[in-house]
């Protein structure tokens, strides 16, 4: 659930594990209104696949399901029923897979983990510096308007793209962005350095599975910095993950109500 708002689910999807790098979670608020992906709004989100038979895979399995598909040489692209953008890309970037298992995907197919995002922004110079540079995004050679963050294990893109407007927050919109940091003593490393390039991180804020801090980049986006020295199985096993409605200490006492109010949902892997 959501930790700012009870009574919305804050649903994640990734592998078995959790790991970041492969997550992507939702809030879910019932008759949202469509949002507008615009200036200082992420807009599409990019999948690591295994190679051009992986494309080949997805572009079939989607176009099945009548999802429209736009495929070039390196990607698929599409969008959700909501309108948030995805990307199935090809890439040389080292990470190990962070593969989710799943009976109908062979695993030659299956998702990665992530490549990247990309954002609008009016301004993109203005965004990129000083703030990207000090947190040690690197601009990617031959690529404009174009970063990487890259750490010991994984690494992933951030582009920039021009807008064609002012964007709106609702459905189908990304909310914000999060990037992975070891522990408290990073997350309070980044934090002040963040602070040094002119953004206003947040304190350090328990979410029980990570900690966070928050702030915006020049052109209004927001970034996260998680912590991933805890993890998802600090209150059930790995194996039992997304079983069951998982509540933090301080809104236990109000399951019985949180219950009643909250979408039912089936795990469909429970019915496989």
């Amino acid at each position: 659930m959501n930790f700012d708002q009870p009574d919305i689910y804050h649903l994640y999807y990734g592998d078995e594990g959790g790991t970041p790098g492969s997550i992507l979670t939702f809030f879910e608020f019932p008759a949202a209104a469509p949002g507008r992906h615009g200036d200082g709004m992420p807009y599409r989100v990019l999948w690591r696949v295994q190679g051009q038979d992986a494309l080949a895979f997805w572009s079939e399995r989607l176009g099945d399901e009548g999802v429209g598909v736009s495929t070039t040489a390196g990607g698929v692209q599409f969008a959700d029923p909501e309108g948030l953008e995805h990307d199935l890309v090809v890439d040389d970037a080292p990470d190990a897979p962070l593969a989710a298992v799943a009976g109908d995907i062979p695993s030659e197919h299956a998702l990665l983990g992530f490549a990247g995002v990309r954002a609008y922004a009016e301004d993109r110079g203005a965004s990129s510096a000083p703030l990207l540079d000090a947190l040690g995004f690197a601009a990617r050679s031959g690529a404009d308007d174009t970063w990487q963050l890259a750490g010991d294990a994984r690494r992933a893109a951030w582009h920039y793209d021009a807008p064609a407007g002012p964007g709106r927050q609702g459905a189908g919109s990304i909310h914000h962005v999060a990037w992975s940091a070891a522990d408290d003593a990073e997350l309070e490393r980044f934090r002040e350095i963040a602070a040094r390039a002119g953004a206003r991180p947040t304190p350090i804020i328990d979410r029980q599975y990570f900690h966070s801090v928050y702030f915006r980049e020049p052109s209004g986006m927001l970034f996260e910095l998680a912590s991933r020295n805890v993890g998802f199985a600090v209150d059930e096993p790995v194996a039992t993950l997304g079983g069951e409605l998982k509540l933090p200490p301080q809104y236990e006492a109000r399951r019985a109500q949180l219950e009643q109010a909250l979408t039912p949902i089936a795990n469909p892997r429970a019915a496989a």
